[in-house]
């Protein structure tokens, strides 16, 4: 690409990013006088100063994008006020091609024929010689996060962290909402020697954060070395905002989250994968669609029983199109959230485990107990097997989790 090409690619890519922010500009009436700007918001109409002189290397996926769906390594690639030299894919990729447990490996990005270094299952000196092998100086993260602990981006986060310390690398954090809120701290502790990549420090299982809140944490909690941050929040965000309240577009952070109603239930019916049920993986409700073969009305009936807040259950039917069941017409439920401020989706997922074992007699738990990562603990499994009700198995963390609020509390940015 020649000078004058680039020149005005990125003049028009400028445009398109501070059109977003509102240039100092008023807010529409609908959002009452507030507009949300994300980290990437400030940091373009900032002219990138904080990235002024660093060879720089974005972690990104295809939530990476500006108000008007421009992916932002495509906008920072044709402006010279950045000099993009590399972009480090998590899982499902760069571009975001490849399934669950997958990623899209190395090559070079033929949009912008940038070298695309994969981060996916690596961690520690592997991940800093990554770093270290592609020539930043900075590594940004930009990455939109559904809220719960086992959603693996927060990890990618922690990891390049890590890394970019080891590697003597700067890191910025730019943030973006946290879809479901950011109200409050929900489920179990996760316990040190359950660490895996769906988990891998001691936070609760719907944390209330957003990544750069996240990043301070990790940080200031539990990195050994804490790395040299800078973080880049947003404006017009509140603590109680839903996703809708952004005027955000919605960009599938993964295959299996295609809408904000999939995160909003996720960090309780993620739970099922640790389970002989279907997740609805290969359905279009993934998350919301629960079930096996076997399973009939008296599932849903006694979900219903429980009376948990903010949310019903309608007895469902359905044949995932891959991974359980595949091509299989199997019963279960679906899950109606009708009041989402009331809603506890961790209490919910209990609830639900907790009904399908007993109206179902097939049901089981993934032989590796793969339910233990997930929650973080032996605690749940053996409660409910023992026959504990929901509101037992609830109480059994909440001294767990009072501890980590009050930690969390230290590192809030935002009302």
């Amino acid at each position: 690409m020649n000078v004058s090409r680039r020149a005005l690619l990125a003049a028009s890519a400028s445009a398109g990013v501070a059109g977003g922010l509102g240039a100092g500009g008023s807010a529409s009436a609908a959002d009452g006088g507030r507009r949300l700007r994300t980290g990437f918001e400030r940091l373009a109409a900032d002219g990138y100063a904080l990235l002024d002189g660093q060879k720089v290397g974005v972690v990104t996926n295809p939530t990476g994008v500006t108000r008007d769906v421009q992916h932002i390594v495509d906008v920072m690639h044709v402006d010279e006020r950045v000099d993009l030299k590399a972009v480090f894919g998590p899982e499902h990729g760069f571009r975001g091609t490849a399934q669950a447990g997958g990623s899209e490996g190395r090559y070079d990005d033929p949009a912008t024929g940038l070298p695309v270094y994969d981060t996916y299952l690596k961690s520690g000196q592997a991940l800093a010689d990554v770093f270290t092998a592609s020539g930043v100086d900075t590594i940004v993260f930009d990455i939109q996060d559904a809220g719960a602990r086992f959603y693996t981006y927060i990890w990618t986060l922690y990891d390049c962290m890590e890394a970019a310390q080891l590697a003597g690398k700067r890191f910025v954090v730019l943030d973006r909402p946290n879809p479901v809120t950011g109200r409050n701290a929900y489920g179990p502790i996760m316990h040190k020697e359950f660490a895996t990549f769906v988990g891998r420090r001691e936070i609760s299982q719907a944390h209330g954060m957003t990544v750069t809140e996240l990043a301070r944490l990790f940080n200031g909690e539990y990195l050994a070395h804490p790395v040299e941050l800078a973080t880049v929040t947003m404006t017009g965000w509140k603590r109680r905002d839903f996703y809708d309240a952004s005027g955000l577009p919605w960009v599938p952070p993964s295959p299996n989250m295609p809408t904000p109603d999939t995160a909003l239930v996720y960090s309780g019916t993620c739970l099922f994968e640790g389970t002989n049920l279907s997740e609805g993986r290969g359905t279009t409700r993934p998350f919301e669609l629960l079930g096996a073969e076997g399973v009939d009305r008296k599932w849903a009936a006694a979900a219903n029983e429980l009376a948990l807040p903010g949310v019903h259950f309608r007895e469902a039917y359905f044949a995932p199109t891959f991974s359980k069941f595949q091509g299989k017409t199997i019963g279960g439920v679906q899950i109606h959230v009708d009041d989402r401020d009331a809603f506890d989706p961790v209490r919910t997922g209990i609830g639900l485990l907790v009904t399908a074992k007993s109206a179902w007699s097939g049901f089981a738990w993934r032989p590796d107990n793969w339910i233990d990562k997930l929650t973080g603990s032996t605690q749940v499994r053996t409660m409910i097997d023992a026959g504990a009700s929901t509101d037992e198995v609830v109480a059994g963390w909440q001294s767990e989790l009072n501890a980590f609020r009050a930690v969390r509390r230290r590192y809030l940015t935002y009302k």
